[in-house]
């Protein structure tokens, strides 16, 4: 692997997080609201309709590296399309599996990097406003704020 292809995947990794804030902000937030909301209630069964989107976002990543793979000239995707991909799976194990326990890897053993960023998904899921980032997120210091004088956490199970 060269140089400029690590440096592709890398850099495709880090776009994605103010990418997906920005989607996260306006698009599921916005005009997709109709299936993130299942994301913001309790859970009723073990899909939510806000699950389209990972799908959607696949699909993306996919018509990338057939591209990729396949024409002149777009060969550039296949890394990008590894660090997205790298992305996508590092929200999952920090988004799904730890912080909203769909999967239970870790049992009940807490990680004080993971907590944090699971407060900051808290807070987000408490006032429906930011932080919309998931691995860095960035919380505004009036909701952390006001975070902090509630101990409701919308994120546990019921």
């Amino acid at each position: 692997m060269s140089w400029s292809t690590l440096a592709i995947a890398v850099l495709a990794f880090c776009a994605m997080e103010p990418v997906t804030a920005a989607t996260h902000r306006w698009v599921m937030h916005g005009v997709g609201e109709f299936l993130h909301r299942s994301h913001h209630r309790r859970i009723v069964s073990r899909f939510e309709a806000n699950d389209w989107y990972p799908v959607m976002f696949a699909g993306l990543v996919n018509v990338g590296f057939i591209a990729g793979f396949n024409w002149d000239g777009f060969g550039g995707l296949v890394p990008a399309g590894i660090g997205v991909t790298g992305y996508g799976v590092a929200y999952a194990l920090v988004h799904d599996v730890y912080i909203h326990r769909r999967l239970n890897w870790f049992g009940e053993r807490r990680i004080v990097a993971l907590d944090k960023l699971a407060e900051a998904h808290r807070i987000h899921h408490l006032y429906n406003a930011a932080p919309y980032g998931m691995l860095l997120p960035v919380v505004p210091a009036d909701l952390r704020e006001r975070a902090g004088h509630t101990d409701r956490n919308p994120l546990a199970r019921a």
